[in-house]
């Protein structure tokens, strides 16, 4: 799922981002890209890891029987 946001403003080392919902997201100052300012606009990717690590765990098992068959 993408989300798309704006910077709408900076408050310490946090970033205000607003969806298209208007719902504002906290978030850390130093995790943006670096010349992301006021006004730029973001898309923020959302991955269901489950799905991530159950890959992962598949490649992990195919490593080792390619290691392990003779």
């Amino acid at each position: 799922m993408d989300i798309t946001v704006v910077i709408d403003r900076f408050e310490g080392d946090k970033a205000v981002l607003i969806t298209q919902d208007k719902q504002a997201i906290s978030w850390p100052k130093d995790k943006l890209p670096q010349k992301a300012r006021e006004g730029t606009v973001l898309e923020i990717n959302i991955i269901d890891s489950a799905n991530k690590t159950k890959g992962n765990k598949q490649l992990a098992k195919n490593i080792l029987n390619e290691i392990l068959t003779p």
